[in-house]
C-alpha cells in the first residue's frame, strides 16, 4: 500500500515548461531551469527560474523543503542549474501571471561568480560575453522576435505558392560588386563567399516559377556601423513574369504580413523590449512611393509631405531636444539629491533610482541625437542629385512618414548590373528600395531585372566584371528570358526595426563584424 502511495504521487507530478504554467492551476509540476536571481529572508528564498520559454517567480519556504533543501537554496548562485516542484499557484503580479510554491529542489550545478551581473556592462564585454549574454531578458525576447519572423517568412511564401531554393554559398563571381568579397582558396581556384544568392535565384525562378532563398551572406566591408554586419542572413524571393510594379505590391504584401504575425505572436517578447506596437502597426496602411526624384526634393526641403517639412523638423528637433536635456538634467538633479538628503523608504529609493537610471538613458539617446541632427541637416541640405542615399539621408527622409516608404527608379549607375533600365527613361534603373520608419533606413533592396543581353554584356563591361564566369547567367537571357523581377530583405536589419534595437549585433546569435570573430 505504501509502496503504491508514492507511485500514485510521483506520476501526478507533471514536468512543463513555464508557457505551459496557466494550463496547470493547482496542480503539483517540475520546472527545471536557471536561476536568473535571488532573494531571501530568514524564512523564504524567492528565486525567478528562466527555462528558455520564459520566467516563473519560485517561492521556496523553509517549512516546505525542510533545512538541508533551504540552506541549499541559500546558496544558489545565479545561473545555478536546478529542478524545482511544487504546485501552481496564479498571481497576477508575477511575471507570467503565476509563481511555483517549491516543494522540493534538485540542484544539477551551482553555478558561482557569473560575470555577467545585475549592474551595468559596456558593450564589448557584453559581446566577448556572447555566448552568456544570449541568456538574459532583453537577448531571450529578440531571439524569440527573430525566430517569430523567420516562421513568419516561410509561412508568407509557403502561402504564396513560392518553392524553397537554396543559392551556393561558394561562387566564382560577383552580385553586387568586387570591392567587398571575401576570397578563399577553393582546390586551387579563388572562389568568393555569397553576397547575395540573387543571380542564382533567377535561375531558379526561370524553372520553377517563384522562388525564394533563405541564406547566410557576407559582405567584406570595414564599417562597423549600427547598420552593418560581415555575415547576415537574405531571404531572396524572385519571380518570372513579374515587373517592378508587381515586385512591390508583394514586397508590401510580404512585410505587412510578416510584421502583423509578430504582433500577434510575440505581445510578451516586445513589452519586455519597451517597443511601442502603434510604430508597427502602421505597416497596415498603403506603403508610400515615390520616384528617385521625388524622394530628392523631399530630402532636399523643397517639397512637403503632409504639411512636414524635412528641414523645418529637423530644426525643431534641435530646439526641443535642447529643451528636454535641461529638463531631464533637473530631474536627476532633485531625485539624486533626495535620494542623498535620506529618510527615504527603500521602495521609494528603488522607484526614484530606477527612474535615474531610465531618464540617464533617454539623456544618452538624445544627446546623441544632437551630435547627429546637424551633420543630417547639412547633409540633407547640400545632397547632390544622383547620388545614392546614405544612412542620414534615409533617416531624414523616413521622419516625415510613420510606415515604410518605397523609393524606386533609381540613376541607373548607382544600381547594380543586372537592373532593368526604365523603357520610357534610361537614365533610371527600375530598382526600389524599401526604407523603415524611426530611423532604421533600408530593409529591403531589389527591382526588376535586365532582359537584354546587349544591355547586360555592357553593363558587365562597365562594372570591369570577368565576362567568362558571367557566361551561364547570360544563358537565362539566351534561352526563354522573361520579365521578372525580386528583392532582398535582411534579416538582422528587420529585427532591428521591429524590435527598435540601437545597432544589428543585438540581432543576431553571434555577431560578424569588421573586427569580431569570436565567440
Amino acid at each position: 500500500l505504501f509502496l503504491y502511495s508514492k507511485i500514485s504521487t510521483f506520476s501526478r507530478i507533471i514536468k512543463m515548461d513555464t508557457k505551459q504554467l496557466k494550463d496547470h492551476v493547482g496542480q503539483i509540476v517540475t520546472l527545471k531551469g536557471w536561476v536568473a536571481n535571488r532573494r531571501e529572508s530568514k524564512t523564504v528564498v524567492f528565486i525567478n527560474l528562466r527555462d528558455g520559454q520564459g520566467m516563473c517567480q519560485c517561492i521556496l519556504g523553509l517549512e516546505d523543503l525542510g533545512e538541508d533543501l533551504f540552506q541549499t537554496a541559500k546558496t544558489l548562485g545565479q545561473e545555478s542549474s536546478i529542478a524545482l516542484t511544487g504546485k501552481v499557484v496564479e498571481d497576477t503580479r508575477q511575471i507570467g501571471g503565476f509563481e511555483l510554491h517549491a516543494t522540493d529542489l534538485k540542484v544539477y550545478q551551482n553555478a558561482k561568480d557569473y560575470p555577467i551581473s545585475n549592474k551595468e556592462h559596456g558593450i564589448e564585454f557584453l559581446i566577448d560575453h556572447r555566448h552568456l549574454w544570449l541568456r538574459s531578458r532583453r537577448q531571450w525576447a529578440i531571439m524569440r522576435v527573430r525566430n517569430c519572423i523567420t516562421y513568419a517568412i516561410h509561412n508568407f511564401f509557403q502561402g504564396q505558392g513560392f518553392v524553397q531554393m537554396d543559392a551556393p554559398i561558394f561562387t566564382g563571381n560577383a552580385a553586387e560588386g568586387t570591392t567587398d568579397l571575401f576570397e578563399t582558396d577553393y582546390y586551387g581556384k579563388p572562389a568568393y563567399l555569397t553576397q547575395s544568392g540573387q543571380l542564382y535565384g533567377e535561375a531558379m525562378a526561370l524553372a520553377m516559377g517563384k522562388i525564394y532563398t533563405f541564406g547566410p551572406t557576407f559582405r567584406a566591408e570595414r564599417s562597423k556601423t549600427r547598420r552593418h554586419l560581415s555575415e547576415f542572413w537574405m531571404i531572396e524571393p524572385e519571380m518570372a513574369f513579374c515587373d517592378i510594379f508587381e515586385n512591390m505590391d508583394t514586397i508590401e504584401s510580404f512585410l505587412r504580413s510578416v510584421v502583423q504575425e509578430v504582433l500577434e505572436k510575440c505581445p510578451d517578447e516586445l513589452k519586455i523590449l519597451n517597443r511601442d506596437t502603434s510604430n508597427l502597426e502602421t505597416v497596415a496602411k498603403k506603403f508610400p512611393r515615390l520616384s528617385y526624384d521625388e524622394a530628392v526634393e523631399i530630402l532636399k526641403g523643397n517639397q512637403d509631405v503632409d504639411g512636414k517639412n524635412t528641414l523645418i523638423t529637423i530644426e525643431e528637433d534641435i530646439k526641443e531636444n535642447a529643451a528636454r536635456i535641461v529638463k531631464i538634467d533637473e530631474d536627476i538633479a532633485q531625485r539624486e539629491a533626495a535620494i542623498a538628503a535620506g529618510g527615504m523608504k527603500k521602495g521609494v529609493i528603488n522607484f526614484n533610482q530606477n527612474k535615474i537610471d531610465t531618464l540617464k538613458q533617454e539623456l544618452k539617446q538624445i544627446e546623441e541625437d544632437q551630435r547627429n541632427l546637424p551633420q543630417w541637416l547639412e547633409s540633407a541640405r547640400n545632397f547632390e542629385y544622383g547620388n545614392d542615399f546614405g544612412g542620414s539621408d534615409e533617416t531624414v527622409l523616413t521622419r516625415l512618414f510613420d510606415c515604410p516608404i518605397m523609393v524606386y527608379d533609381w540613376p541607373h549607375e548607382i544600381k547594380a548590373f543586372y537592373m532593368k533600365r526604365n523603357p520610357d527613361d534610361p537614365r533610371f534603373a527600375r530598382g526600389v528600395d524599401v526604407l523603415a520608419p524611426e530611423g532604421y533606413g533600408e530593409i529591403v533592396g531589389g527591382g526588376e531585372r535586365e532582359t537584354s543581353e546587349e544591355w547586360l554584356v555592357e553593363k558587365i563591361n562597365d562594372h570591369k566584371l570577368p565576362m567568362d564566369v558571367f557566361q551561364w547567367y547570360l544563358d537565362l537571357r539566351r534561352y526563354g528570358s522573361v520579365p521578372h523581377s525580386g528583392f532582398g530583405l535582411g534579416l538582422e536589419r528587420l529585427v532591428a526595426w521591429i524590435c527598435k534595437l540601437d545597432h544589428v549585433r543585438e540581432t543576431i546569435p553571434f555577431p560578424r563584424y569588421y573586427g569580431r570573430l569570436e565567440p
